[in-house]
């Protein structure tokens, strides 16, 4: 018998359809040796339950449609990762999608019109799947409100956001902050940062983070500090070379990302300072490559498991009709490694 239903376990184990049902969704409480009867009967027939029709009866799937603006940007893995840990625990399926903007569209992500058709099919799509909510997991944090409309299920967003909808953000001010202190505690005063582009949301808040820790620590502030970055090694090359040839060069570089790190790392190289005698540095998002460089470089790392696990945990006490506030948002972790020493001065002094 190739595909047996309940009636054919009933008969074999020789009770009602009902009790079957029972001992298949667990119920109610069912004799333990008629129990072992069905048992028995289900795996002598190799019986394997209609989901599908378990869905439409209850009215849910239990399925989670995941969007993924690109998996092969650093962030999206761990994300997703975090979502199926939670799913795993939940008994919560997950259908997956990949927009593959970085390929399509390259990094232009404010020209919402170039990807929005994508985005609408990809939620059309999870629509006709009949998942219960939905999950957007952006490239890098901005705004997206109206891009997408997902009719009525309910939708968490992260590592992007919208301005109406539940998102999980990590805390880029907090991060900054902490990056700084760091510096402050190993005895650094004069403090230079390499920002990303002013126009990205994360910029701003970890240029907050940079002030805040200013103003707190008391710190000598000067402009000529503060570099414009575009995430890219070219210009954390550029800019450091800038910073590092100043007649006052800083004894410490914040570098917005691990990747303009590098660049920073580059150019220290060529000009004979040595990184963290002369000047110590610290990255952000603890990309793989930044423990395997030379000094491993001292970095923030990003809780992308905990925004995953976060977010489908948000989005699932929404799909049983609890009310869910805003989460706390996830906090960054230092990663200390080689690049961050007390300054020359202070060593020397000790």
């Amino acid at each position: 018998m190739s595909h047996p239903s309940i009636k054919d376990i009933a008969a074999k184990a020789n009770v009602s359809t009902a009790t079957v049902s029972y001992v298949l969704n667990g119920t109610r409480n069912v004799r333990p040796k008629t129990r072992e009867r069905v048992l028995a009967a289900i795996a002598e027939m190799n019986y394997k339950p209609n989901n599908i029709a378990k869905s439409l009866k209850r009215r849910r799937t239990d399925t989670i449609g995941v969007i993924a603006e690109d998996v092969t940007v650093f962030n999206t893995p761990e994300i997703i990762d975090g979502i199926n840990d939670y799913g795993d625990r939940h008994d919560l399926y997950i259908l997956l999608t990949n927009l593959r903007l970085d390929k399509r569209i390259g990094r232009d992500f404010s020209q919402v019109d170039s990807y929005r058709a994508y985005a609408e099919n990809a939620v059309s799509e999870l629509l006709s799947k009949q998942v219960d909510g939905m999950i957007y997991i952006g490239v890098h944090p901005r705004d997206l409100t109206g891009l997408i409309d997902p009719e009525g299920k309910p939708i968490i967003y992260t590592y992007a956001y919208t301005q109406e909808d539940i998102s999980i953000q990590y805390d880029d001010e907090q991060a900054s902050y902490e990056a700084m202190s760091h510096f402050v505690q190993k005895g650094h005063q004069r403090i230079a940062v390499i920002s990303g582009l002013m126009d990205s949301t994360p910029s701003r808040l970890r240029l907050n983070g940079y002030y805040r820790a200013v103003t707190e620590f008391e710190l000598p502030f000067d402009p000529i500090l503060i570099k414009m970055g575009d995430w890219e090694k070219e210009s954390g090359y550029r800019l450091a070379k800038e910073l590092l040839t100043m007649e006052t060069p800083p004894t410490a570089i914040l570098a917005m990302n691990d990747v303009m790190a590098v660049g920073v790392l580059e150019a220290a190289k060529e000009l004979g300072v040595d990184i963290p005698g002369n000047v110590s540095l610290i990255g952000f998002d603890n990309r793989e490559f930044s423990g395997y460089l030379t000094p491993k470089i001292t970095t923030m790392d990003l809780p992308l498991h905990e925004m995953g696990y976060l977010a489908m945990q948000t989005l699932h006490e929404r799909m049983q009709g609890k009310s869910t506030a805003r989460p706390p948002m996830p906090v960054c972790r230092l990663t200390e490694r080689e690049s961050v020493a007390p300054p020359r001065q202070q060593k020397e002094m000790g």
